[in-house]
């Protein structure tokens, strides 16, 4: 398959994977695998800067370049993606005037040298309105891109909400128009696609005789409008009513759709969600893809993917063959979509690296330049890392003229772990001893001794050794009283009355002694360590866990303690008990799912949400599921949407 170009307004880059078959796997990768694309240009991404997140720009396999709007929060954005493996631009730039400038850089790009720069730049004598070229590419409505056989252009076009954006958008046109007439007249090849928001003739919408007899106008005014005027004076085939427009003389582009499908009718890429106009095909042809007399022969076919849902809008492609001929010779497609050197013959010769991201690529921004994936993580070789020299005692006497010696240091770790490992006690004997000898030790050693190396990974802050010795010999000692039953874990603690010094009786187990008499009592009784084992740190009092009062109460008197462990599961069992029968059938009555009800047809009702500003917004309501008939409204009798409407406060229907 040779090089396929495909352009799709998603009405929100995240707004496909709500839809069949997006849902089944959410990611971007195999989004575009789906479309069998190999350069996807998106429209109204509605995204800001803080937005951007890994799952965006770090397509594996894949270059992204972004046009967000300056000021207006969720609101246009064009993006282009590149497959790495297939094709590699060598200019990119944001917006049609060339006044904004690259990142990290305060020189506009049509200021950039002529060997930096993608030309044809808008004149101010092809710009008449008085809007600012800044404020034109202020809304994030197009991106370029350049390789070394077309210019890509990838626009989104302002669309006609109401009169006071009627000299945007016709400023917005007319510097589109320039810059394409001045790329062509430079001899580069140009690929223009996206959402134009223009229809192009009567072939291109449904219900046109309707509307036009309801706003009183003719064929020829509706074809006449400034523009509709433009796109058909600039593409090949266009009707034109008079004269053209000066500097519009002659057309510069192909309508790659209407070329291979030229009399097709409902080729509509575009429908009107609020009216659930998909289903009857009720729509508008607004995204086109146009090339260039230069390169139209390349490619071997173009149409829609009016199947695919997940927007208001339909992907539209354009597919450019495995060879082109260029100057009378036939070369491989990948030859020239790509920089030199990287192909040739149709062969890889290099492969793509982070070198070839250009400076408006969205990898290089600060938060995602040099990132890794999870496969480079796991995948990617470490490299050798060294053991400080401070790491442990032995490796100041042993290795301190060569600070380097990574492989010395993990030998003779891995060797001392290897005896302290085949003469250590067993886990009983340690726990058993690990309370009492450490007091002891602590006075009858002499001096610190030499300790076994340990690797460096296995070192560890001082403060958390403490915490995690002080709390092994606690592990062994069983639950505290209040967990003693299930129902003691649900009851707060009761209160023991205190007892004075003098009564307090003897403690029975080790575990249980103060802290004052498990000093004495190791210091008298121990033994000191035999000659040659490893010295023990001295005993802190952050050794000493927190005294619990309920602990010692609960072993010096048992007898109180079962006690009250009776009275609460007596307590537990004489609570209520309920019926699980009556309680799903309340639950039922409560949560019970609602039944939709039925149109006039028979059918299921559809559950809308009111948005038009006023007493009812936001109030939900059943209408009919169908499609508007030809008329456009709501009909009784035929199969279209009947007259069906029902607030959801009204309904009270449930299963």
């Amino acid at each position: 398959m040779g090089l396929r170009i495909t352009t799709w307004n998603v009405n929100g880059i995240r707004n496909p994977f709500s839809y069949q078959p997006w849902r089944e796997n959410r990611t971007f990768q195999a989004m575009f695998d789906t479309l069998e694309a190999d350069i996807v240009v998106m429209q109204e991404t509605k995204i800001q800067r803080k937005d951007l997140r890994d799952d965006m720009v770090l397509v594996p396999g894949w270059d992204v370049y972004f046009s967000l709007p300056k000021y207006k929060k969720g609101y246009s954005g064009v993006a282009i993606y590149a497959r790495s493996s297939k094709c590699c631009p060598i200019r990119a730039e944001e917006g049609i005037t060339g006044v904004l400038c690259p990142p990290n850089s305060s020189t506009k790009f049509r200021d950039l040298p002529a060997d930096q720069q993608i030309g044809g730049y808008p004149t101010p004598g092809q710009l008449s309105s008085d809007i600012d070229e800044a404020q034109l590419d202020s809304e994030g409505r197009c991106v370029i891109l350049e390789f070394p056989a077309f210019v890509l252009i990838g626009v989104y076009s302002p669309a006609t909400r109401d009169e006071t954006r009627t000299e945007f958008r016709q400023a917005f046109i007319d510097a589109m128009d320039a810059r394409v007439r001045n790329l062509v007249s430079m001899g580069k090849g140009v690929f223009l696609c996206g959402d134009l928001n223009i229809i192009r003739n009567e072939m291109d919408t449904a219900g046109l005789p309707e509307r036009l007899k309801k706003e009183a106008m003719t064929l020829d005014d509706f074809i006449s409008t400034p523009s509709r005027r433009f796109l058909n004076q600039i593409v090949f085939g266009g009707r034109v009513i008079g004269e053209p427009d000066e500097g519009r003389e002659k057309p510069v582009l192909w309508d790659l759709c209407r070329e291979f499908h030229p009399r097709r009718p409902g080729m509509y890429t575009c429908w009107e969600t609020r009216k659930n106009a998909r289903p009857g095909n009720f729509g508008s042809r607004i995204d086109y893809v146009l090339c260039s007399s230069g390169i139209k022969d390349w490619f071997i076919d173009a149409n829609i993917q009016e199947g695919l849902l997940g927007s208001d809008h339909c992907p539209v492609y354009a597919t450019i063959g495995d060879t082109v001929s260029k100057d009378g010779t036939t070369i491989p497609i990948t030859d020239i979509v790509n920089p030199e050197g990287m192909f040739k013959d149709g062969q890889r010769q290099r492969e793509w690296s982070q070198k070839d991201c250009l400076p408006t690529s969205a990898k290089l921004i600060p938060e995602f330049d040099r990132r890794q994936s999870i496969k480079d993580m796991f995948f990617k070789r470490k490299t050798p890392s060294t053991t400080p020299k401070s790491a442990t005692p032995a490796a100041d006497s042993q290795d301190t003229s060569d600070p380097t010696n990574t492989s010395s240091t993990t030998a003779h770790a891995s060797a001392a772990l290897q005896e302290a490992a085949s003469s250590a006690p067993s886990p009983k004997q340690s726990l058993s001893q690990s309370t009492t000898t450490e007091p002891a030790l602590s006075q009858t050693s002499p001096g610190p001794k030499r300790r076994a190396e340990q690797p460096a990974s296995s070192i560890r802050p001082q403060k958390k050794v403490k915490a995690a010795l002080s709390k092994q010999p606690s592990s062994k000692t069983g639950p505290g009283p209040s967990q003693s039953t299930l129902m003691g874990f649900f009851k707060p603690k009761t209160p023991t009355p205190t007892l004075n010094p003098e009564e307090r009786p003897s403690p029975i187990n080790g575990n249980n002694h103060s802290p004052a008499t498990i000093a004495e009592t190791t210091t008298r009784n121990e033994p000191s360590p035999a000659k040659g084992s490893q010295p023990k740190r001295s005993f802190e009092a952050d050794d000493i866990e927190e005294w619990d009062e309920d602990a010692v109460e609960s072993k010096t008197s048992p007898a109180k303690h079962k006690a009250t462990d009776t009275a609460m599961e007596d307590e537990g069992k004489r609570k209520t008990v309920f019926d699980p029968i009556q309680n799903k059938e309340s639950w039922s009555k409560l949560l019970g799912k609602r039944v939709v009800p039925k149109c006039e047809h028979g059918d299921d009702c559809q559950s809308l949400v009111t948005k038009k500003p006023g007493i009812n917004c936001g109030r939900s309501f059943y209408m009919c599921a169908r499609p508007l008939g030809p008329s456009g409204d709501k009909e009784t009798g035929t199969e279209f949407r009947c007259k069906t409407f029902i607030w959801s406060s009204d309904w009270s229907g449930r299963q």
